[in-house]
């Protein structure tokens, strides 16, 4: 299952509307093929690794083997066919999966009928582990929401922006490298139209490897006032400017929601002022929060949160503190 769940990692931030999963086939201790979902309408990961095992070993090999995967077979029809339909045809004999599917019309339907067709299952292995990627699969189907992080870089005492003169740059090289990895693993970046208009961010992948196997994640600028908006800010003006959405600001959950269903989105990362931030914050739309500590104090500049105080204090759990160049990585979860 471990190696399986390398296998998914490689989707994340490519399947959406589709989960990120992984799959290996084994027998006699013995890999014979793996396999992940690389893209929503393209094979899932248990018909890849099949595919693969068949090309390396041949059909009969499979008669007897063991499918390791990361997320309960689908057992419905869409875009591609059912999971447990191949996997029967394939005469895999045993199927071990770590996560029961969250969505209704596939829930606990694969272990039926895999063992109709005499096929042992065994489910929860490394459950936590491979469900930590599949969070914001499962929060859409629960909720209609998309998974959100909030990042920010920021001075030890809470700003975001530097005295004058002294430069943009709060977080070191290796901060702003880390940020290109993880705008790969999102689907949308939010952030405002006083972000746009200050700022002028480009908010894309620009790693040629990290964006390998997709498009450049939705861009989407949070605004009731689109017309101010500067029509020379590379939200606009670039040549990834089809992927950038004009929202209005005034009801978030609204907006989080059409973007789930009208572009599939399952996580999406703010990159954006105080103001847009802690609204979205207090409107407890937040799931997760990565910060970049510099070690510096500005003192009197731009707070990172800004506006009306909280009704009740954030709590993080599941936290994370790495070095990031001169920088401290802080990641965790926000209690709901």
């Amino acid at each position: 299952m471990e190696l399986a769940l390398q296998e998914a990692r490689k989707g994340v931030g490519k399947t959406a509307p589709n989960p990120p999963v992984g799959a290996v086939i084994v027998k006699n201790g013995e890999l014979l093929g793996s396999g992940w979902h690389h893209k929503a309408g393209m094979s899932h990961a248990e018909v890849e690794a099949i595919n693969a095992a068949v090309a390396e070993h041949g059909l009969d090999a499979l008669k007897g083997a063991t499918a390791y995967i990361t997320l309960e077979p689908c057992s419905t029809v869409g875009r591609t066919p059912a999971c447990t339909s191949g996997l029967i045809q394939a005469g895999i004999s045993r199927v071990v999966y770590a996560c029961k599917d969250s969505n209704p019309q596939h829930s606990g339907a694969a272990d039926s009928l895999l063992r109709q067709a005499g096929i042992e299952v065994l489910s929860g292995v490394l459950e936590d582990a491979c469900g930590k990627i599949l969070q914001p699969f499962f929060k859409v189907q629960r909720s209609g929401l998309p998974w959100v992080i909030w990042k920010c870089a920021m001075s030890l005492d809470g700003k975001i922006t530097r005295p004058a003169g002294e430069g943009q740059w709060l977080s070191s090289e290796a901060s702003r490298a880390d940020v290109q990895k993880i705008r790969s693993q999102v689907d949308a970046i939010l952030t405002s139209g006083e972000t746009v208009r200050k700022d002028k961010p480009a908010l894309t992948i620009r790693v040629p490897d990290l964006l390998e196997g997709r498009e450049q994640p939705w861009r989407v600028i949070c605004t009731d006032h689109p017309a101010t908006l500067p029509a020379d800010a590379p939200l606009l003006s670039d040549s990834s400017k089809h992927r950038t959405l004009l929202c209005p600001s005034e009801d978030l959950t609204s907006m989080l929601k059409k973007l789930v269903r009208e572009r599939g989105v399952l996580s999406a990362m703010i990159e954006a002022g105080g103001k847009f931030s802690a609204a979205m914050l207090r409107e407890g739309l937040v799931d997760e929060v990565i910060i970049y500590y510099a070690p510096i104090i500005c003192g009197e500049t731009v707070p990172a949160l800004d506006g009306a105080a909280f009704p009740y204090s954030l709590k993080m759990t599941d936290i994370h503190l790495d070095k990031c160049g001169d920088d401290f990585k802080l990641r965790g979860l926000l209690e709901k």
